[in-house]
């Protein structure tokens, strides 16, 4: 295992969690059922192609060894099969796919050869005239649009990306904050958190025409963020523990919000009393 290195700017986490947990008591008890896919390096070391969360297991299970099946494979071979093979998974992030897309895509333009002059986007094969992104969106069963949408994707900061993957940011406007510079998104990314909020997709529109215009700074930043959306009223907020003394257990947020309405109404009408 100490001889594998992982594949270069591998796209998809591999990280600790129930299903690795699961995975890692797996093979301490039957051992590496599935062997992982390695290519040999010029230096004589390995590289992995399929296979990084058996190899992680494997090692968290303490195993100095696991089953591979060396094949020569040039770059863009292995980068298929890399990304191929990570996109079975049942639950895969938007970072993850981003990144798996736009290696695939850039390995099979560089397969198919320059693009002919009728066609600026290079074809897998004269014979079928197919696209390449039109083949990648066959493979993966998605549209070339959404494709183009998360290989986007990879132009965001990490920070934005990782609120992108934690469902804080949706994809529309996500797309659109990545035609922003890396200057302009850590300057959002410090108001959103100055402010605990983030950008709706109209926002988000407004920010892309904005830093295209070149007129986009912090004040501008803030300035959208302030808007009101349109599915979304401004709220207020207060500890809970500032007001729950005078309720209750058990009392719900909505009656607690009712019967606070309730009191103010009756003050407003006491104080308007004594203006009387």
């Amino acid at each position: 295992i100490s001889e594998i290195n992982d594949f270069p700017n591998h796209p998809f986490k591999v990280k600790m969690d129930e299903n690795m947990s699961d995975l890692v008591d797996s093979i301490k008890e039957h051992g590496v059922l599935v062997p992982a896919l390695v290519r040999q390096k010029e230096d004589g070391s390995y590289e992995m192609v399929a296979g990084h969360r058996r190899k992680f297991a494997s090692e968290l299970a303490e195993l100095e060894e696991i089953p591979c099946i060396i094949r020569d494979l040039t770059d863009d071979e292995a980068t298929l099969i890399m990304v191929d093979s990570n996109l079975q998974r049942e639950r895969i992030l938007p970072s993850e796919k981003a990144f798996a897309y736009k290696m695939k895509l850039e390995a099979m333009n560089r397969q198919a050869g320059r693009p002919t002059k009728n066609n600026l986007t290079p074809l897998v094969s004269n014979k079928n005239e197919l696209r390449t992104n039109e083949v990648l969106a066959k493979e993966v069963g998605e549209s070339r649009e959404t494709i183009r949408r998360y290989i986007r994707l990879t132009e965001l900061i990490q920070p934005i990306l990782d609120m992108v993957d934690d469902n804080k940011i949706a994809m529309r406007p996500a797309v659109e904050l990545s035609y922003l510079s890396k200057t302009e998104q850590d300057i959002l990314l410090d108001t959103m958190q100055l402010e605990d909020c983030t950008p709706s997709h109209a926002q988000a529109i407004k920010m892309r025409k904005f830093s295209k215009e070149g007129r986009l700074n912090e004040d501008v930043i803030l300035s959208i963020l302030s808007e009101e959306k349109g599915n979304q009223k401004e709220q207020f907020r207060m500890p809970k523990e500032r007001i729950s003394k005078y309720f209750t257990p058990g009392t719900s947020a909505k009656q607690m919000e009712d019967t606070i309405i309730k009191a103010l109404e009756l003050y407003r009408k006491r104080e308007r009393s004594k203006e009387r």
